[in-house]
């Protein structure tokens, strides 16, 4: 099944809605979806390169706006789902402590979400739901989302199609790396 969604998603870089697509997939991808946008951005960017920044930025537009739906989602249904059976079990008191945690580190969930392959609709989702500041939850985002897709766009723009195996297969293994290192710096620098 994921396979068909994935071919299908695939499919709408070809059309001539292909930018209505993008914007949709990535839109959802923030909250619901599980295919990202990269899948129909990498295509469209070979496609017209000269449109690459136009297309990065349209992604991450709509998937910031995407991921405020998810805090949205978070912050109004959390109460009346997630609350009665956190409550039930027993675990209502432990999600506070965890809901502190989060909302002290926000900014870097957010950030490393929206860098690196991690389900960015998870932490969209629990912002809300810990109640993160809507204007930390996107600025995070806006950085993170940016840089994201506007990489993407870059190699794709400067190095054309010999670059998207490299894209499809370790530039999320790469921005993983570089969030390690660059969290590790600032950990370093806090220590010392």
């Amino acid at each position: 099944m994921l396979r068909r969604l994935y071919d299908w998603t695939l499919s709408l870089a070809s059309g001539p809605r292909a930018p209505y697509a993008l914007g949709t997939v990535s839109f959802v991808e923030s909250s619901v979806f599980p295919i990202p946008p990269d899948l129909l951005l990498i295509p469209m960017v070979i496609a017209k390169r000269e449109a690459a920044w136009r297309l990065a930025l349209l992604c991450m537009v709509t998937s910031v706006l995407g991921g405020i739906a998810g805090y949205l989602i978070g912050q109004f249904l959390f109460v009346q789902v997630a609350e009665p059976i956190l409550s039930f079990y027993g675990y209502l008191e432990k999600f506070e402590r965890f809901s502190e945690i989060f909302n002290s580190w926000g900014w870097w969930f957010v950030f490393i979400a929206g860098l690196t392959p991690f389900p960015y609709k998870v932490i969209t989702i629990a912002s809300g739901a810990t109640g993160l500041s809507l204007p930390v939850f996107i600025a995070a985002s806006i950085v993170s989302r940016g840089i994201r897709f506007l990489v993407v766009a870059g190699l794709l723009y400067f190095f054309g199609p010999p670059i998207r195996d490299f894209i499809e297969k370790r530039l999320g293994l790469m921005f993983t790396i570089f969030v390690v290192l660059l969290v590790g710096g600032f950990a370093l620098i806090k220590l010392l």
